[in-house]
């Protein structure tokens, strides 16, 4: 089953800055799936807020036939460049079987090889994330000789305590003082990345315990928290990442994104979520649901269903999932923005 990759690239001056989505078609639990729209309307909203032109890479592996049909319309019709990246995982590294997880190693283990040498830098935004500012404000932000940057879980919510893993145990012993850092959004210094050889290190400490069925439960956030003492995280300032189960209401004025991240407590439906949370949420879905049945009249096919009608449980076909497709009921991944000199 295929996934999808996308990464957003936008140009200050004569450098495009570019972003990478990964494909999948649900989230991460079994609450109600995305949609055909979902990744578009994250697209839409970097497009919107990015002053810089932008470009979007997909992982060409899993690309969907109906997404690579209808990506160049959008691309034509908002102005934005996109290219097509391929990775085969190397036959030495221990493998993943389930789909979920085969996405996450894939937006953590190969990061200096997916993409060009002159791409220096790279955001990877969830595809379930809404942007309010303009994403070259991350790629310039001063990474402080860390090869990446992520953005901490909130602390707020204290009804959240009791989901804190990294409050306990080996995680709190191990991060000491350091937090716990969410992937849901991340930069990442390619050129740093590189000189640190940090893909090998990440891919040998994976190969190392991945051997282990209770290691690494969440792959693509496990992994580069573990391995912080050899790569080192910049954590990002707070209000790049606002998500309503961990952070406080009072700190979504300043949410620079907003990510639709479940909440273990409510099990809210995220499409439900989104249109509380996201004022706007109705506007963008008309847009992409707009632009989705033009092009569907261009090719004498049906549009489909808006994202505002919250569909039944059952198994999603690609048409369905939003642009970070995993083909999986439960999963979805995100984007990310790189850099060129």
């Amino acid at each position: 089953m295929p996934f999808e990759k996308c990464h957003l690239c936008s140009q200050v001056g004569d450098s495009p800055l570019n972003s990478w989505i990964l494909k999948s078609d649900s989230f991460y639990s079994t609450q109600t799936p995305l949609s055909f729209s979902h990744c578009r309307i994250m697209m839409l909203t970097v497009i919107r807020n990015t002053k810089s032109p932008v470009k979007f890479w997909f992982l060409k592996n899993y690309l969907s036939p109906s997404f690579k049909e209808f990506i160049p319309y959008m691309a034509e019709k908002y102005g934005f460049e996109y290219e097509l990246v391929q990775y085969q995982w190397p036959r030495w590294l221990n493998a993943q079987t389930e789909k979920q997880r085969i996405i996450w190693g894939y937006k953590i283990l190969f990061l200096d090889v997916l993409f060009p040498l002159n791409v220096k830098k790279i955001i990877f935004v969830d595809a379930d994330q809404i942007v309010r500012t303009d994403l070259q404000e991350l790629v310039n932000l001063d990474l402080e000789g860390a090869p990446y940057g992520y953005t901490p879980f909130c602390n707020d919510r204290k009804e959240m305590d009791g989901f804190r893993f990294w409050k306990t145990g080996y995680w709190q012993s191990h991060l000491g003082n350091r937090p716990y850092h969410i992937s849901a959004l991340y930069v990442v210094d390619l050129v740093r990345f590189r000189k640190m050889a940090a893909g090998d290190r990440l891919r040998g400490q994976y190969h190392a315990l991945s051997r282990d069925p209770n290691s690494l439960s969440n792959l693509d956030q496990d992994l580069p928290n573990n391995m912080i003492h050899q790569v080192p995280i910049k954590s990002l300032p707070q209000e790049w990442l606002w998500c309503e189960t961990w952070c406080s209401d009072a700190s979504k004025e300043k949410a620079k994104t907003i990510d639709l991240c479940n909440n273990p407590l409510t099990k809210e439906p995220k499409l439900k979520a989104a249109k509380r949370i996201i004022p706007d949420w109705t506007s963008f879905d008309e847009k992409i649901k707009g632009l989705q049945e033009e092009f569907s009249k261009s090719k004498g096919k049906e549009a489909p269903v808006s994202t505002t009608t919250t569909p039944a449980p059952r198994v999603v076909t690609t048409e369905q999932s939003g642009i970070f497709f995993l083909f999986h009921l439960n999963y979805i991944v995100s984007p990310f923005i790189s850099q060129f000199s």
